[in-house]
């Protein structure tokens, strides 16, 4: 049953809950180290999806676990944890916004990566979009090139944030091969289990101590609910209206976050970094965007 509005709404706090992550994330970073950050974000997660599927009585069986299954499921942790790492650890060098456009290359990826092992078609309005991506990054980085050329650390950033989206693909890739056993919330539980052990070595738990003043703790909460609020509505988003659409909506995060790092600073200019940005790397993001856009849903306008 389409009920478009439930959808679109669900779709919307996704899409915002996603934006607003890495503004607020960059606050926890200055006094936790990325791997601890993400490790209380990973436990935090599979709980909630461990209670959820409880309470549901849709907890995954033991016969699932054999044959390729248990392969994809440590590809799909060492490709999440790593993008978890990897996007949380470029925030202490680039700007959320930056990070955020970066994540833009994660479908693209993706995209090649269906064409290469799933022999899907790579279709016009993909090729188009492909290059609305490229020319939206020079655009957004367009008073950065000198900067970047220097290879000093805001390089090391956008290679690291690069970094997180290519690593995603592969948690991408062993999602789609195992949904055809496996539900997407029984996925998700495992492997945020799976990744949550697999960062235990590297956390430091003492940090958690540094969280000492009342907005860290609940940027810091904010963060741990994050992706299970995100997951959570963007399921429910699914179950209400067409995927295409809700794509489109999703999209929309990067637009999110450039709003809301913009509110942020504008509030408070002594805590929130300045965006850093011009009219025409503004431009340049719109560009990405629509880019990404075109490609999830441009084959609908072609044919119309």
């Amino acid at each position: 049953m389409q009920r478009p509005l439930l959808g679109f709404s669900l779709a919307l706090i996704a899409a915002m809950t996603w934006g607003a992550l890495p503004v607020i994330a960059q606050q926890v970073l200055y006094v936790m180290d990325a791997q601890t950050f993400v490790w209380y974000r990973f436990l935090v997660a599979a709980i909630c999806f461990l209670l959820i599927l409880i309470l549901t009585k849709k907890l995954p069986k033991t016969s699932l676990f054999k044959g390729k299954i248990p392969w994809l499921i440590a590809m799909g942790v060492i490709g999440l944890s790593g993008n978890f790492f990897l996007f949380s650890y470029a925030l202490h060098f680039i700007t959320p916004m930056t990070s955020q456009v970066l994540w833009q290359l994660a479908p693209f990826i993706m995209l090649l990566c269906g064409v290469l092992i799933f022999k899907e078609k790579f279709g016009l309005h993909q090729k188009i979009g492909l290059v609305l991506l490229i020319v939206g990054l020079i655009a957004f980085f367009n008073d950065r090139f000198s900067e970047i050329l220097q290879f000093g650390t805001y390089a090391f950033g956008i290679f690291v944030g690069t970094g997180a989206a290519i690593v995603w693909v592969l948690y991408a890739i062993a999602q789609k091969l195992m949904l055809e056993k496996v539900t997407s919330q029984q996925i998700l539980m495992i492997v945020y289990l799976g990744c949550s052990v697999m960062m235990v070595p590297f956390a430091n738990f003492e940090q958690i101590g540094q969280i000492d003043s009342s907005f860290l703790i609940g940027c810091f909460i904010f963060c741990c609910l994050n992706t299970v609020i995100g997951y959570g509505t963007y399921a429910e988003a699914l179950n209400n209206w067409d995927a295409s659409k809700v794509s489109v909506v999703t999209i929309l995060v990067p637009i999110f976050t450039m709003l809301f790092g913009n509110i942020a600073y504008w509030i408070a200019p002594e805590i929130f970094p300045h965006p850093e940005m011009n009219w025409l790397s503004y431009i340049g993001a719109f560009i990405v965007v629509a880019g990404t856009t075109l490609s999830a849903v441009g084959h609908k306008l072609l044919k119309k």
